[in-house]
Order: structure tokens, then C-alpha cells, then sequence
């Protein structure tokens, strides 16, 4: 086998199982498709072949967006079976005193052959290494662990043992994305910011949200009653421009000015507060204003509110005229809303009841407002 046939990467060697070869290595993320297959599952006549799913291909653009935003960490190993063709040769050498043996060093060979007569399979990280192919920086330097097996049923059973692991918890990676400063996926970066503000409202005495808002670090003995992840999308929707209440104050990640938007916040949400005592600091069972129907839709109201609050000479009086004039109709522990037609009880998080709640509180404002305009 000649060089220019095969990749020679330095790799550390150990078994594990039933005296199964296991190689740790790097190599440059442009090489990994060139020496792996990747076996997506699909059926002939006979049986079931493969075992990978289709790409998705927006997460691997979303992957390659990273990579190329800049110079990031992406430390993630990618798991290969490896055809016993390859080849790997101890290195020669003194030993350090004290050297704990877990592995062997040396040289491993990888042959080069064409699509689907590969010497490897990707049996975790099928998307990552697309992404690396189509990445800017071929030679982003990527960790690999591969075991020796040509036996298909290996492959399945390790495919299944590293994807069956439960995915993170939205609301704890929300949680976490405030005290991560490094450089992070955009689907990830748009979190960043609302997650912040949530913390922010939950932490400060003068928030009307103060030790209200379920978060994934709780321990289960506070009196939080609104979902995190209901205000941090309401947040996001303020921040969307041209009329999100909060865009004003963020005309780019590195000039958005948080404060603003943190102050903006609780001018609103202490409004409704002390327009609604009786249904605020309350469990969602007991009010939906407190449940993420409730708090997305007050949330949505909030854009069209404040853009008239924003041109008063009296924000705060025009707020709380505004849920003033809209608290008659609205039933969020006890009665029926009036043209929806629902009991206060009957609301869900539903992508529907969000919407037309939403927009009912929205069209009723508009309605109410007109004679003090």
C-alpha cells in the first residue's frame, strides 16, 4: 500500500470488549469522508442494510456556519468501524518512568478507496462530517475513535448506544447560554441575549418576575410558577424588528444595549402586575395569565402597546391605560372570553390558542384604544 493510497496518522491503540482493537487519532476534517462511508439505512430484498438517517441538511449549514465564522473550538470526537485492512505500526522508543500504559502509540494506515467501498463507516457524527467537508478550513483538525469490525451488527448496536442518550434540556442549555463567552452557533446565539434578560428578571428585587420564573437549575422548593421558556420566547419576539418593543435597543450584538431593554421590560410587566393582581403570582392552574399562553400572549401585546407608550410624554400612564381598558375582558382565572368562546381553564400552550389569544388581546387594544388616540 502506497502513501498516496492511504492516510498515516499517529494514533494511540487499546482494546476494550471481547479483545476488539480501539484507535484514538486526529485528522484534518476534509479527510474523514474521504476514507469513511456513511451507511444510511435503507432496505433490498433480502434485509434491512445501513443504519444512518438522512442528512439534515439544516443542521449541517448550520454546523458549517460555525466552523467558518471564525476560529472555534469543536472538540467533538467522531466514531468510526474500521475495516480490519488497516494497519497500525507500534511506535519504537523509551517509555517515560512512571508511564501509565492504558494505550499503545504508533502509526495508523487508513487506505483510500472510492464511495461505498470505503475502509471506515461513521457510525456517530454523520453530520459533522459532512459539515467539515463543506467547511472553509479543510484542515480543521478533528478527534476520531475508531473500533475494528467489519460486523454490521456492531456498528447498529454502537449507533444506537450513542444516540439514545437524552439530548440536553432546552430550557437547561437556555440556562447555561448567559455564562458561555465563546463563539456559539447561531441557532444557539439567538437564545443568548432573551435567556440573559430572563435571568435578569428573575434575579432583581425590582422585577415584577422576582423569584417567579422556573428555571432548569431549580431545586424543586421555591414558589417559581412561569416557565422560562415561555418568557424567553415572548422576549424574542419583542426583539424582532421593525416593531418588537425591545429592537430599538438592538441594532447589532456588539451595540444592543440590555439595560434598555431590561427597564423596558419591567415597565410593561409590572403594569400587568398591578393591573391584574389577582391572577399574577399565581400557578398556571390557578391563572393563565402565569401560563405560557398567557405570558406569550401578553408578550405579543406588548409590541403594539409600547409602541404607543414610546411615543408618550407618559409611558408608564399609557401602559397602564391600555390593560386598564383591556381588564374587563379578559378572564385569566375565572369567566369567559368573549368571543373565543373559552372557559378561562379551557386556554393551552398550543400553538393555536397562543395565536388566537394573542391576537384577540390585540385586536381588542387596538378597539379600545382608538378614542384616547
Amino acid at each position: 500500500m502506497s502513501i498516496e493510497d492511504s492516510l498515516v496518522v499517529r494514533a494511540v491503540k487499546t482494546q476494550q470488549g471481547d479483545g476488539i482493537d480501539v484507535y484514538a487519532f486526529f485528522l484534518y476534517g476534509s479527510d474523514l469522508t474521504r476514507i469513511a462511508d456513511i451507511s444510511r439505512i435503507h432496505r433490498d430484498e433480502k434485509e434491512l442494510k445501513g443504519f444512518q438517517r438522512k442528512e439534515i441538511r439544516n443542521h449541517v449549514n448550520s454546523i458549517v456556519e460555525f466552523l467558518d465564522s471564525g476560529p472555534v473550538l469543536f472538540p467533538n470526537a467522531i466514531t468510526l468501524a474500521l475495516s480490519p485492512e488497516i494497519h497500525f505500526e507500534p511506535s519504537r522508543g523509551p517509555k517515560p518512568n512512571g508511564l501509565v500504559e492504558v494505550g499503545l502509540s504508533g502509526t495508523l494506515t487508513i487506505p483510500f478507496r472510492s464511495e461505498g467501498d470505503r475502509a471506515a463507516w461513521i457510525v456517530d457524527g454523520q453530520q459533522r462530517s459532512l459539515a467539515l467537508a463543506k467547511a472553509k478550513n479543510s484542515r480543521f483538525p478533528v478527534p476520531v475513535v475508531g473500533f475494528v469490525s467489519r460486523d454490521l451488527q456492531i456498528h447498529r448496536e454502537q449507533f444506537i448506544l450513542v444516540n439514545k442518550v437524552k439530548a440536553l434540556d432546552v430550557r437547561l442549555i437556555n440556562e447555561l447560554l448567559p455564562e458561555v463567552g465563546s463563539l456559539l452557533p447561531k441557532d444557539l446565539a439567538v437564545n443568548r441575549l432573551p435567556s440573559e434578560l430572563c435571568n435578569l428578571l428573575n434575579r432583581q428585587p425590582k422585577s415584577p418576575f422576582y423569584k417567579l420564573i422556573k428555571r432548569a437549575s431549580d431545586t424543586g422548593d421555591d414558589a417559581s410558577v412561569v416557565s422560562d421558556t415561555a418568557l424567553i420566547s415572548a422576549i424574542k419576539q419583542n426583539l424582532r424588528p421593525p416593531l418588537g418593543a425591545l429592537s430599538q435597543y438592538k441594532h447589532s450584538p456588539e451595540t444592543a444595549n440590555p439595560d434598555a431593554m431590561y427597564e423596558t421590560l419591567v415597565l410593561y410587566w409590572s403594569a400587568v402586575r398591578d393591573i391584574f393582581p389577582e391572577a399574577w403570582d399565581k400557578s398556571p392552574t390557578e391563572s393563565r395569565l402565569m401560563h405560557s399562553a398567557g405570558i406569550k400572549a401578553m408578550g405579543a401585546l406588548m409590541d403594539q402597546i409600547m409602541l404607543r407608550a414610546d411615543s408618550s410624554e407618559m409611558p408608564d400612564a399609557e401602559i397602564r391605560e391600555s390593560l386598564k381598558r383591556l381588564a374587563p375582558h379578559c378572564c385569566w382565572t375565572e369567566g369567559v372570553w368573549g368571543e373565543l368562546g373559552w372557559a378561562w381553564d379551557e386556554i393551552q400552550g398550543t400553538p393555536q390558542h397562543i395565536a388566537k389569544l394573542a391576537d384577540h388581546l390585540i385586536q381588542l387594544d387596538r378597539k379600545l384604544s382608538r378614542p384616547s388616540r
